[in-house]
C-alpha cells in the first residue's frame, strides 16, 4: 500500500521528471553512504540529476525550466527522498533558490541560464541571521558578509546572499514604498566567496551546508534581487506566486516523508528477521509491533494525503481565480509542517522497534533518524508555525512571517 506515490493529473513534462526521480533512485541509494561520509554530492551525479532537469524544475520555462506545478514537484522531491534525504534536500533547495529568478533582470536571468551551462545555486541566512552589507558603488554595489547553511555549495555555481543596502555615505537605504530599511538579494558566482567548513552535524551530513563569506566583492546592479510582486517578471506562470516558505515547507515535508517511507519499509521487511533476546518468535509476530506499524502506516498515508490534497486544491483554485489568497497560504503551511511532524513520529517509531539493531550504522534506521532530526529543526519545520495557522482560523491576523 505504501509502494507507489498518490496520483495527481500532472503534465506529461511533470511525469517525465518524476520517472526520473524513480529511475535515478537505486543509484542514488547505492551512493548514500558515500555521500554521507563525503559531506556532498558526487559530481556524477550532480550532473545526471541535471541532465534529469531535476535542479531546473521551477526554472521558468522562458529560461529553459520546466515551471513545473508545485503538487508535481513534491511528489518528485518525496521520491528522492526515499532514495537519501540529503540529495533530496539539496534539489530541493536549488530548486526553489532558481523560482527566485523570476525576479532577476531579465538579461542577467538569461546569461545565467545561458545554453550549455550547468546552473545551480545555494545561499544561506546571514551569520546570526544578520543579513550582509552592501555598500552603493558605481554601478552596484561592494558587498562584505558572511552567511551559514548554503546547502549543495560545493556543487552549486551562483550564490544568493541576502543584504541590508547602504549608501556609498555608509547610511542605510531605504525602500521608497514603506521606508523600512532595504533588503535584497544579490546573485554572484560562487567563485568570489571563500567556503567554510562548519559542517560538522547529525544529520543531513551530505548536503555540506557550509558557510561563505564576501570581502568587499562587487555586485553589479542587474544581479540585484527584490522579492515582491511588482519586481516579479510579467511572461512567467501562477507558481511564482507562491512565497519562498510556500516552496520551500512543503518541499522539505516531502523530504520527511520520504524517509518516513523507506524507514518504515526498512522495519517490515526487517521484522521477519528480528528475533529479540528472550523471545522464540520474530517480531513480527509480536502484537504490538503489528499495531504500532498499522498505526505508523496510516499516520503516514494520512499526513501525505493531507499534503498533496491540500497542494491539488491550492494549485486549481489558483488556475482558477489567478490570485493565491491568505487562507490558501495557511492551508499549504499547515499541511507542510504537519507533514514533518508527522514523518518525525513515523522515523521514530520504525527505529523503536528495531530494538538494538537501528544503532548500528550499516542498518537502514540510524542514518534515517538522524536525518528526520536535522529536517524537523530547521525554519520551515517550526511548531510555531502550528499558532500562525491556529491565529488565521480562529479570525485573527496571521502575520506575514512564512506564509
Amino acid at each position: 500500500m505504501t509502494g507507489t506515490l498518490p496520483g495527481h493529473a500532472a503534465s506529461a513534462h511533470g511525469a517525465e521528471l518524476l520517472e526520473a526521480a524513480r529511475a535515478l533512485g537505486p543509484r542514488i541509494t547505492a551512493q548514500a553512504e558515500s555521500i554521507e561520509r563525503e559531506r556532498r554530492l558526487p559530481e556524477a551525479l550532480v550532473d545526471e540529476l541535471y541532465a534529469a532537469g531535476l535542479f531546473t524544475m521551477l526554472v521558468p520555462t522562458v529560461l529553459g525550466g520546466a515551471e513545473l506545478d508545485l503538487p508535481t514537484y513534491v511528489r518528485v522531491i518525496e521520491e528522492l527522498a526515499r532514495a537519501d534525504a540529503s540529495v533530496a534536500w539539496c534539489v530541493g533547495q536549488a530548486s526553489g533558490l532558481s523560482a527566485y529568478m523570476v525576479y532577476l533582470d531579465p538579461v542577467a536571468a538569461a546569461e545565467v541560464f545561458a545554453p550549455g551551462r550547468r546552473t545551480i545555486f545555494a545561499n544561506g541566512p546571514g551569520q546570526g541571521n544578520t543579513p550582509g552589507r552592501a555598500i552603493a558603488a558605481p554601478g552596484g554595489y561592494r558587498v562584505s558578509g558572511r552567511w551559514n547553511f548554503a546547502s549543495g555549495i560545493r556543487h552549486a555555481s551562483w550564490l544568493l546572499a541576502i543584504c541590508h543596502l547602504f549608501g556609498a555615505d555608509g547610511q542605510p537605504l531605504l525602500n521608497n514604498d514603506d521606508g523600512q530599511p532595504a533588503e535584497r538579494l544579490l546573485l554572484l558566482p560562487k567563485e568570489q566567496a571563500e567556503l567554510h567548513d562548519v559542517w560538522q552535524v547529525s544529520g543531513l551530513r551530505g548536503t555540506g551546508s557550509f558557510s561563505f563569506s564576501l570581502a568587499d566583492v562587487f555586485v553589479p546592479a542587474a544581479s540585484v534581487l527584490w522579492i515582491r510582486p511588482a519586481c516579479r517578471r510579467s511572461d512567467v506562470g501562477p507558481l511564482y506566486q507562491f512565497s519562498n516558505s510556500g516552496i520551500f515547507g512543503p518541499s522539505f515535508g516531502s523530504v520527511s516523508l520520504g524517509l518516513a517511507h523507506s524507514a518504515l519499509q526498512a522495519l517490515i521487511r526487517f521484522a521477519d528477521a528480528k528475533t529479540p533476546r528472550g523471545s522464540s518468535s520474530a517480531i513480527s509476530h509480536s502484537a504490538t509491533v503489528q499495531s504500532t506499524v498499522a498505526r505508523a502506516h496510516a499516520r503516514l498515508g494520512a499526513a501525505r494525503a493531507f499534503l498533496h490534497q491540500t497542494l491539488d486544491e491550492v494549485w486549481a483554485d489558483l488556475l482558477r481565480s489567478g490570485t493565491l489568497e491568505t487562507g490558501q497560504r495557511v492551508a499549504v503551511r499547515l499541511a507542510a509542517t504537519h507533514a514533518t511532524h508527522e514523518a518525525k513520529q513515523v522515523v521514530d517509531a520504525a527505529y523503536e522497534l528495531a530494538g538494538s539493531t537501528a544503532i548500528f550504522a550499516k542498518e537502514p534506521f540510524e542514518r534515517r533518524f538522524r536525518d528526520v532530526h536535522a529536517v524537523s529543526q530547521q525554519l520551515q519545520a517550526r511548531a510555531a508555525h502550528y499558532e500562525t495557522v491556529g491565529r488565521y482560523l480562529l479570525g485573527l491576523d496571521p502575520g506575514p512571517a512564512f506564509l
